[in-house]
């Protein structure tokens, strides 16, 4: 790995493509959680990787974090900056309880790595951030409220709301 990011410090196309792709799957799933279409996920995957490769040729490549965190990193930046300039407006909410519904967990365990991407997709797109930030890549509201613009409530109640939808979701599809 270490002679694929110093080809890449040096501007080679050769290893910059290596890298693109060895780590093409990892980075397309990542982006896929924050987007309701492929076209999209690979877009920001694309845009993710010029800032990869602009960061590596002006600036190196830091060792001291492993190069997989920091391209997550980049990636959940950059898609979030493309949620930003897609949306239009976040409203700030006040907390509500939310319902609780019970969820056979066998059924969660028999869904496809498919089916979880079409709940997903069936979310509110800032719902569905919301979730994927909390729940898959391991913000704490606090972190979610500074990227998103949003306060920790506003957070929590997407959240909520997110864990509400996809509830009802899996109890009326399996």
């Amino acid at each position: 790995m270490e002679n694929i990011l110093v080809g890449c410090e040096k501007g080679n196309i050769f290893y910059q493509e290596l890298l693109y792709k060895h780590f093409y799957g990892y980075a397309l799933s990542i982006c896929r959680l924050y987007t309701y279409s492929n076209d999209e996920a690979v877009s920001i995957l694309n845009d993710s990787f010029l800032k990869v490769f602009s960061s590596i040729k002006k600036k190196g490549f830091d060792n001291s974090i492993p190069f997989k965190n920091w391209l997550r990193r980049i990636l959940i930046n950059t898609a979030i900056d493309n949620y930003r300039k897609n949306s239009k407006h976040l409203y700030h909410l006040e907390i509500e309880e939310a319902e609780q519904i019970q969820t056979n967990t066998s059924i969660i365990d028999d869904l496809t790595a498919e089916d979880i991407l079409n709940l997903l997709d069936q979310l509110p797109e800032t719902h569905r951030l919301v979730f994927n930030l909390y729940e898959i890549q391991g913000f704490n509201h606090e972190e979610i409220s500074l990227k998103l613009n949003i306060s920790k409530s506003t957070s929590r109640v997407f959240l909520a709301r997110a864990k509400k939808k996809l509830r009802v979701l899996i109890h009326k599809n399996f």
